[in-house]
């Protein structure tokens, strides 16, 4: 369960996972630059902030915003019908669950909710992966191992297993640590549903298609027909076997 803190119209949401130290000044970036903690950011409509919030430890800042022709008139602007059906609220339970089933998911350390006149903005914040880079951006520069490969699909299927549903499966979100672990990422409008080949199925069709759009507007991506049917290959290998 998230732990819920109100002051005035923000809403401050902890996690097992919380640092005690967390404040409703971590999610304002004046903050992070007035400490010069500030180590890199990501543009585009997942933008996002990369913030040292101890020596050793660094964060990824990202604020909520809509997408579609909506965007245009409502940027970051969502009806408020109670905190539980936020956004931001349901993420960060989601990912406080998947933490503590000991999926391979970003540390959620917490976020924030502003409410005025039945409309709510919001953060999230969640540790940062060690040395991350997207599997999008690893077939861009060169191909991928068949350890690689076993990976990612021994990954997602262990998130099948639990029942993890992501919504927006696309090789952008799935990371590779430094030490070449696999973890899933943006987890927006994600659920922990009944296991169910209908859903983990459409959530496997949805990366191919990611990866045949990322291949068809890069100069280079390295990923083969072969490459793709190893995936299969050993995801539904591990799909036959009993979760542990």
């Amino acid at each position: 369960m998230l732990k819920i803190e109100q002051h005035h119209n923000h809403y401050l949401l902890r996690t097992n996972h919380t640092p005690d130290t967390l404040s409703l000044d971590w999610f304002d970036m004046a903050f992070w630059q007035q400490k010069n903690a500030v180590v890199t950011s990501k543009q585009g409509r997942a933008a996002a902030w990369f913030v040292r919030y101890t020596d050793q430890d660094v964060a990824v800042l990202k604020h909520y915003w809509r997408g579609g022709l909506i965007s245009k008139l409502l940027k970051d602007q969502y009806v408020f019908t109670g905190l539980k059906h936020t956004r931001v609220y349901l993420e960060l339970h989601l990912l406080n669950q998947l933490a503590d089933l000991d999926l391979p998911v970003p540390t959620p350390l917490g976020a924030k909710v502003t409410v005025s006149a039945g409309i709510y903005r919001a953060d999230i914040l969640t540790h940062a992966i060690s040395g991350a880079q997207s599997l999008c951006e690893r077939l861009q520069s060169a191909p991928l191992s068949a350890q690689g490969w076993q990976q990612v699909a021994s990954t997602l299927a262990r998130f099948h297993h639990a029942g993890a549903y992501h919504d927006d499966l696309n090789c952008n979100n799935i990371l590779f640590d430094d030490c070449g672990e696999v973890y899933l990422i943006d987890f927006d409008k994600g659920a922990l549903k009944t296991p169910a080949k209908e859903w983990q199925m459409a959530n496997i069709d949805r990366l191919a298609r990611s990866l045949k759009k990322e291949a068809s507007r890069s100069a280079q991506f390295f990923c083969s027909p072969q490459d793709w049917q190893s995936f299969i290959d050993v995801y539904q290998s591990e799909m036959k076997k009993k979760p542990v």
